[in-house]
């Protein structure tokens, strides 16, 4: 045995090493729950070679991890990155979270674009070029992106194609098209449905609609992932109805960031987890994530009425200037609409105070970018209502806006569960350029930093290796992808080297473009694309595919 090993020696390569990349002397932290250890990691031909200890082993490249924490990239399972990676393919916002693969898509996604959408669909970041998955994907390889990317096909995207900005209920014909292109999808590797249900044109959708969608994902082993129906009133009828559209269609269900978002609901949380947990204690599939922030982002335009917007953005602009309709629309707007499951921001939120507005594409409103909408009220003068409107109708239909409302002790108690996972709802910017424009939400710059900063180091809601499962793990059995997501040999190399002492987020409501600090090193498929907190401009990052 020995000659067999001396004589193999021999006829490796002069100067041959062991792996590309060995980081020594981490605490691994390794995906799946377990508790850590110290440990090295072999990287080699883009994949883990070897874990454990790797004395006497040699590589082209060794790390000291010594002090560091190390763990599987993380994965954002519910990302709005799609246009600004073709804007610039270094996600460096994400990155520097320790973030190596991002999932787009929620009831808008990339694709299907025509049809009966009307003008095309182009991000503020990006024009497509595109009609599909395909030729998405093949557009972003070409330029290169830091990260790895996947999608779900949206059903707000696959509705509008099928029928354009139009509520009722799809004829049979509308209907076997909109399965059609939910299959198309599913073969150009989407990874399942996603819906945005409480606004136009989501709304619009019914559940049997829904229904047949999944039905057709769940053929092709992709999942449903959902931003109900309403997150204030009736949100426990909005969870019910997202595990009957997957009971039915016999899909795995992801609730998106589950929260209560009306303040008048606060501290129900334990019973809106029991209805979850009730489902999977029966057998069925049901998951959820959230982010850790107790504020959301929309649109200001989603306190209007879903009747207002249909016919799309100049037929709700016209709406608004109609004065026959203004009583109609003040009122439902103050007090909501009785007897339906609309999510009305404005009442969930309590007041005009719990409104930031983050960006406005008209430069006379610029300044008020960063501001609450109480005091811009208070600037332009007038009834809450017609500022309201002017604001909308100056600025081409809508105003990009924080929402506080849901509790922190709620969002506590959520990310505590073991079926709940992390998911930043963000996008991948920079702090200068164009991609640092506006006032947007910090979860662009911190959520997993501020996850392991705060609430693992500083108020010991879960442990560290929790967290690092719901970050890495946990999301990428979500989607039925198993080679990444785990420190495990034949996993590809998407590794996150911290310090789980120092990680923290920095970004604020008030000044969100700040980077999180604490990530040393982000390797993505066994590149490294942040290397001693220098972001490398790497971009090695594939196309995740059902």
């Amino acid at each position: 045995m020995r000659y067999f090993i001396l004589f193999s020696l021999l006829l490796a390569p002069l100067g041959a090493q062991d792996f590309d990349v060995l980081i020594r002397g981490g605490r691994v932290v390794d995906g799946t729950g377990n508790p850590s250890y110290v440990g090295d990691v072999g990287i080699r031909d883009g994949k883990i070679a070897a874990i454990g200890r790797l004395a006497g082993r040699t590589a082209k490249r060794t790390i000291d991890a010594g002090g560091l924490s190390v763990s599987p990239g993380f994965i954002d399972i519910h990302n709005h990155s799609d246009y600004t990676v073709i804007a610039d393919g270094d996600a460096e916002s994400m990155v520097r979270q320790g973030v190596t693969s991002m999932i787009f898509g929620e009831g808008g996604s990339v694709a299907p674009i025509g049809g009966k959408q009307g003008r095309r669909r182009s991000g503020e970041d990006a024009r497509a070029d595109w009609t599909d998955f395909k030729g998405y994907y093949d557009r972003l390889l070409k330029q290169g992106v830091s990260t790895n990317v996947g999608s779900y096909v949206g059903s707000s995207q696959v509705w509008t194609y099928v029928r354009g900005p139009m509520a009722g209920p799809p004829t049979p014909a509308e209907l076997d098209q909109m399965r059609q292109e939910v299959k198309k999808a599913m073969e150009q590797g989407a990874l399942g449905v996603a819906s945005s249900l409480s606004g136009p044109p989501g709304s619009w959708i019914d559940t049997e609609t829904l229904v047949a969608m999944c039905e057709v994902a769940s053929r092709y082993g992709g999942i449903y992932s959902t931003h109900m129906r309403t997150e204030g009133y009736g949100v426990f009828e909005s969870v019910a109805e997202a595990i009957d559209i997957g009971r039915r269609a016999k899909v795995p269900v992801d609730i998106i960031h589950l929260k209560i978002a009306e303040h008048k609901l606060w501290g129900q949380m334990p019973e809106l987890v029991a209805s979850i947990a009730n489902a999977r204690a029966r057998g069925q599939e049901v998951e959820a994530h959230v982010y850790p922030y107790r504020a959301g982002q929309n649109n200001l335009s989603s306190i209007i009425p879903p009747w207002a917007h249909e016919g799309g953005t100049q037929a709700m602009l016209k709406r608004l200037k109609d004065p026959s309709l203004r009583a109609r629309l003040e009122n439902e707007i103050n007090n909501g609409i009785p007897g339906t499951n609309w999510y009305n921001h404005y009442t969930a939120t309590g007041s005009w105070e719990g409104m930031l507005l983050v960006s406005f594409s008209n430069p006379k409103y610029k300044r008020f970018e960063g501001k609450r909408m109480n005091e811009v009220i208070k600037e332009l003068g007038g009834k809450p209502i017609d500022v309201l409107f002017e604001l909308i109708e100056a600025n081409g239909g809508g105003v990009s806006t924080v929402y506080f409302h849901h509790s922190e002790d709620d969002m506590r108690f959520a990310l505590k569960q073991p079926f709940v996972s992390i998911g930043s709802d963000g996008t991948a910017v920079k702090t200068e350029g164009p991609l640092a424009r506006g006032n947007p939400h910090p979860r662009y710059y911190g959520t997993f930093a501020r996850v392991l900063g705060r609430y693992v180091r500083e108020e010991k809601i879960i442990s560290i290796e929790e967290a690092v499962r719901k970050m890495t793990s946990a999301n990428s059995s979500k989607i039925r992808i198993y080679d990444r997501g785990l420190l495990r040999p034949g996993q590809w190399a998407d590794v996150t080297v911290f310090d789980a002492n120092t990680i923290i987020d920095h970004a604020t409501f008030d000044k969100p473009h700040q980077y999180s600090t604490g990530v040393e090193y982000v390797f993505v498929n066994g590149q490294a694309v942040l290397d001693k907190g220098r972001h490398t401009r790497a971009h090695p990052g594939a196309v995740i595919r059902r």
